[in-house]
């Protein structure tokens, strides 16, 4: 092979080699089958010369403590010395990467050697009593195999810090099952295996203040920015299905290169079956979240999309029939992309957090807004809500913010004209406004505008948003947003011109403005002994009119009023 290798470098032709894992040490006592021997068309040079163009991922060779971590180590190094175990103590996983990569992590997970977490968090507790300090927050989470959550996890407050403590583990299954049948005490290089990701797998020796890469590539990796399994793939994946997504979603946080067999197994019709049926839905909504709330949702939503997994995590309604059309999926990828560039562009600070995370989910089903499915009374539902309180077992405001921004977002549209020009526009023709009669031409659209931010409240600017990215409505964007020609400065020159205009009408937080006159006010001018119908129709309009004269009283409104009704009895 070794000739093969070098003829192949020498001609830059590609050759047939044995597809060999990844992975230069494979773990001793796993089975050969465990190393997949197909071949490929394989080019020594080209993947060579494909490592050699990625810049290397700047790593630090030592991991420095800070004070709150060096106060937490010392108390569970105490712990050790004061009850005499024979306990190596251990950070395990994202904490010792992120320090690596030079960053700040609050997330501790200590794996222990030789006993349960809930044993030791026991001694923890003793020794801080001993020493004069409180013991806060102790919980013990119990294992799920059936969700694929194989360990017992024990947690407690140390230094105002949620610490997590595990138990290295090592397991052997029965055939055709991934859930283990024997659960044992194993070694950190064995549990360092049964990661997900080799990245993940290093540890941090709190005992000896050293860095352990026992699968001998994880730090490798690191630096070269790939995103492997310890273990072949497929089995990692189907061991925890949820790996899959979190391949995905630190591969998007770091911009790390996917690697190919990953993919493989990712996208194969086994995994993602075992995602739908293992996984709850609250674990994949929690990882969607991450990955729209984190630095990178479009190349993570890219990589769901790409592996062909959209519809596994966004599952529609078992009774919408219809299937959705070829490049929905793309297409709500493509949505999604065009808003977070508009977002980087108008500025993050336009929009706090929650305002974002629903902003880029709103994008992204604004293709699935008109679809609907028949609940068990026939009763039409959008699928977005299927989505958010099923699929992803989210907040149930988050559908409602979602799907109230997919139904008003429209309103805005016959409204982007009068923002920019600042000019009459005709807005008679729209019947969502057919109520404001009464208000004078002139201020019609500052009283739409009022009610319409009403309606939204804070979500007001990811409405507006929304209507940007699809303004003027009479154009199908769609070959545009999938070919990237999203117009970005043309769309935030008309956020920026509507929000300004918003803003000059003293319009925004309008939904605290108080009514200048009450309901009994009401009744005492209609003459009427209980309110009613008539009551919350006036109230409407009495709003209607308090928008339209920012700067009228409660008597002048009152006097209003009362011409009004007389007018309108005359004309019975």
């Amino acid at each position: 092979m070794r000739v093969a290798f070098q003829t192949a470098l020498l001609s830059c032709e590609p050759i047939f080699v044995p597809k060999l894992r990844r992975s230069c040490y494979p773990h001793p006592n796993l089975p050969i089958s465990w190393f997949p021997t197909k071949t490929l068309v394989f080019s020594p040079f080209r993947a060579i010369m494909a490592v050699q163009s990625r810049p290397t991922v700047p790593v630090r060779d030592n991991i420095e403590l800070n004070e709150t971590e060096k106060k937490i180590f010392d108390r569970l190094l105490g712990t050790v010395r004061h009850f005499g175990l024979q306990n190596q103590l251990r950070v395990a996983g994202g904490w010792v990467r992120d320090k690596l990569l030079g960053k700040d992590c609050y997330d501790i997970d200590i794996a222990l050697d030789n006993m349960l977490g809930s044993e030791f968090v026991e001694k923890v507790r003793d020794y801080l009593l001993h020493v004069g300090e409180e013991a806060q927050g102790i919980a013990v989470i119990p294992c799920n195999p059936e969700q694929s959550k194989h360990l017992e996890t024990a947690r407690m407050r140390i230094c105002d810090t949620w610490i997590d403590f595990v138990n290295l583990r090592c397991e052997e299954y029965c055939e055709n099952s991934r859930i283990p049948t024997v659960q044992k005490y194993g070694t950190a290089e064995e549990d360092a295996y049964r990661r997900d990701l080799t990245i993940n797998s290093l540890f941090y020796n709190i005992n000896t203040s050293s860095i352990e890469d026992y699968t001998k590539r994880g730090i490798a990796d690191l630096k070269s920015g790939i995103i492997v399994t310890p273990l072949p793939p497929k089995s990692t994946f189907m061991d925890d299905p949820l790996r899959v997504l979190r391949a995905i979603r630190f591969g998007a946080r770091f911009g790390f290169i996917l690697d190919e067999e990953l993919k493989e197994a990712a996208s194969c019709d086994e995994v993602k079956a075992a995602l739908s049926a293992k996984i709850s839905r609250e674990r994949i909504g929690t990882e969607i979240d991450l990955m729209i709330s984190g630095n990178q949702p479009v190349q993570a939503m890219t990589y769901i999309c790409d592996l062909k997994l959209f519809w596994v995590v966004f599952s529609l309604h078992p009774k919408y029939e219809p299937a959705v059309s070829e490049g929905c999926d793309r297409l709500c990828v493509a949505y999604l992309d065009a808003t977070w560039n508009l977002i980087q562009l108008i500025g993050n600070s336009t929009f706090n957090d929650e305002q974002r995370r629903l902003a880029l989910y709103t994008a992204m089903f604004l293709p699935l807004r008109k679809t609907m499915y028949k609940d068990n009374k026939a009763k039409k539902i959008p699928v977005v809500n299927y989505i958010f309180r099923d699929s992803l077992k989210r907040k149930v405001s988050d559908a409602e913010t979602v799907i109230n921004v997919h139904y008003a977002f429209e309103k805005f549209l016959p409204l982007i004209p009068y923002f920019v020009s600042n000019e009459d526009v005709l807005l008679t023709e729209f019947d969502w406004e057919r109520e404001f009669v009464d208000v004078p031409l002139a201020s019609k659209p500052r009283v739409l505008t009022g009610f319409l931010l009403r309606e939204l409240k804070d979500f007001w600017r990811v409405a507006l948003l929304m209507s940007t990215l699809v303004y003027p409505c009479n154009i199908d964007c769609t070959e545009d947003l999938l070919n990237k020609n999203f117009e970005l400065e043309r769309r935030r020159s008309l956020f920026k011109a509507a929000e300004d205009a918003i803003l000059k009408l003293g319009l925004d937080k309008s939904w605290d403005i108080k009514p200048l006159v009450n309901g009994k006010d009401i009744m005492n001018v209609l003459q009427l002994k209980s309110g009613g119908p008539l009551v919350r129709e006036w109230q409407q309009k009495i709003l209607a009119w308090q928008l339209a004269r920012p700067s009228a009283t409660a008597e002048e409104c009152l006097e209003w009023m009362r011409e009004t009704h007389s007018k309108r009895l005359r004309m019975e």
